[in-house]
Order: structure tokens, then C-alpha cells, then sequence
């Protein structure tokens, strides 16, 4: 790794109505905007693809001169539902495996439960956390043998509102295994909305780190849209400074990938239309980031 905030990688999700458009259309529309990396949702990327499909996924970010950083694989872990949670624990076994051969070498992950999904089970109501403990465990148990297997890194994000939510949550989870591809996703606004230190954290959790999110946030825990929301960058609260400085100290060269969750936003003024919020992203990181020169 390289201590050098000048070498900093921008990458954007490729979420939003991004969800719908051609991988190429995607890949260009990034490299115009000056990202040197992209995230590809299970829109783009499923195992059930094939391997022609799934490799063009990487070989054609590459003629734009961008890096795939992660492939966002995000399943609930946490649920009532045997054969649910079955087809989920599968559904990420086969991931692994595709991503290799495509070459992708981060996989994004959460626990769960998920509380925008209405049937999902409300810990310490309808699930106690020790039942959502083993079945979180007992779904890595199985995954982490894959992923040392294929050298994928197992990136786990933590998720408001979830098993592993923030910092002290996550621990407990990269406590249970000793293995090198049990990593994480650093988004900050889920680490700040928790009152974490989050440039404390991120040194604390070091070459875990494998893979970063830019998303900020204002409020606190409980419904998104009412006690809190994710915001433009740089509306919220993260220190960015601080985290970029955080960030060095460990030196992590990974990418910094945009999740852009400001839906109101998304929808009102931007019209749904994720270029605009590509854009705007880049405008947002030039100013946060001011070391970096977009295209170079």
C-alpha cells in the first residue's frame, strides 16, 4: 500500500436508475465524469449469469480505464423464514465463486435484519439478538471456507438498524473468525449516526478495511426520513478530513466508492436521473478530496 492521499481511487455505485442501463453506458458515463472505479449492484452482477456476461463486467470497465471495487451481494442474514434464509446463505455461496472467475475480489455484505423491509424480524421483539447471532454465524461459518478458497474478500457493512449496526457491533462479528477475507466495507454515516469516533475506528479496524463507501448522514437512530437521513456529501455531519486522515494513517488504497442515498433529492431536483447524481457526487468529492484531480 501506498501513504499517498494523491493516488485516492473515486469510485460511484451503480445503483439508482443505473439499476436499468447497459453495463458499457454505465462504465462510459462514469469514465466521462472523471471516476476510476465502479460497484456493481445484483442488477449487473448475479451468479445465475453467465461467464461471458459476468466477465464483461470487469474487462469492460477496463477499456474506460476503471477498476470493478466491489459487487454489492447484500442479503438478510436475520430471518424467521428457513427457506429464505437457505436461498439467501446459497445465493452469496454462489457469488463467490462467479466473482472470482470474473475477477472481482470484494464482495459487499451485511447481517440484517433490514428495517425498511416490513417483513423482516425486529430484533428483541420478534428475534432475540443471541437467535440472530447464531444464525449470522452459522451462515459466515459456511461462507468464509468459500471465500479463503477464492481469495474474496467477504466485505461486511455495517447497517443501521441492524445485528451489526456500528463499530462495537461489527467487532463482535470479525471477533468470532480468524481469517484474512472476513473484511469491511467502512461507510462512515452508519458509524457517525451511532456516535462512533469514526477516525478511531477506521484505525482501529485497519487492513480490514477492504473496500469504502461516501455516503454522510444527519440525526439519529431510528426511521430513515424522519430521525435521520443521508444527505448530499457534505451536509451531514462526518468529518471528512478527519476521515481521509484516518484513511492515510492506515494506508488504505482501496477505492472510495459514492452510495448515493439521498432519495428526495434523487427524486425532486435530479429527476431520478443518475448521471445528474454522478455529477453532482464528483463536484461534492473535488471539494472534500481537493487533493485529487479527477481523470489522473
Amino acid at each position: 500500500m501506498t501513504n499517498n492521499p494523491a493516488c485516492r481511487c473515486f469510485g460511484f455505485m451503480a445503483s439508482l436508475g443505473f439499476r436499468s442501463w447497459p453495463v458499457e453506458d454505465v462504465v462510459r458515463c462514469l469514465a466521462d465524469l472523471g471516476y476510476g472505479a465502479v460497484g456493481w449492484t445484483m442488477d449487473h452482477f448475479h451468479p445465475s449469469r453467465s461467464p461471458d456476461e459476468l466477465a464483461d463486467l470487469v474487462r469492460i470497465p477496463e477499456r474506460y480505464g476503471l477498476i470493478v471495487s466491489e459487487a454489492v451481494i447484500q442479503r438478510d442474514f436475520v430471518t424467521l423464514d428457513q427457506s429464505a434464509y437457505e436461498e439467501r446463505v446459497e445465493l452469496v455461496a454462489a457469488s463467490i465463486p462467479a466473482a472470482a472467475r470474473a475477477g472481482i475480489t470484494v464482495l459487499n455484505l451485511f447481517t440484517g435484519p433490514a428495517p425498511w423491509n416490513p417483513s423482516a424480524p425486529r430484533l428483541g421483539v420478534d428475534i432475540s439478538d443471541g437467535q440472530a447471532w447464531e444464525l449470522v454465524l452459522k451462515a459466515f461459518e459456511r461462507l468464509l471456507p468459500l471465500a479463503e478458497q477464492h481469495r474474496v474478500y467477504l466485505a461486511v457493512e455495517a447497517v443501521f438498524g441492524h445485528l451489526c449496526r456500528d463499530y462495537y457491533t461489527l467487532q463482535e462479528l470479525l471477533h468470532r473468525f480468524d481469517s484474512e477475507f472476513l473484511a469491511v466495507n467502512m461507510d462512515p454515516s452508519h458509524f457517525q449516526l451511532y456516535d462512533n469516533d469514526v477516525p478511531w475506528a477506521v484505525r482501529r479496524l485497519g487492513p480490514k478495511i477492504r473496500h469504502v463507501h461516501l455516503k454522510d448522514v444527519v440525526g439519529r437512530p431510528g426511521m430513515v426520513g424522519r430521525e435521520f437521513t443521508f444527505p448530499l456529501l457534505g451536509e451531514g455531519v462526518v468529518d471528512w478530513e478527519a476521515f481521509a486522515a484516518a484513511l492515510d494513517d492506515i494506508e488504505y488504497d482501496g477505492a472510495l466508492s459514492v452510495e448515493f442515498e439521498a432519495f428526495a433529492y434523487y427524486n425532486q431536483v435530479l429527476e431520478k436521473d443518475p448521471a445528474r447524481a454522478a455529477a453532482l457526487s464528483m463536484e461534492q468529492i473535488k471539494s472534500l478530496f481537493p487533493i485529487h484531480t479527477p481523470g489522473k
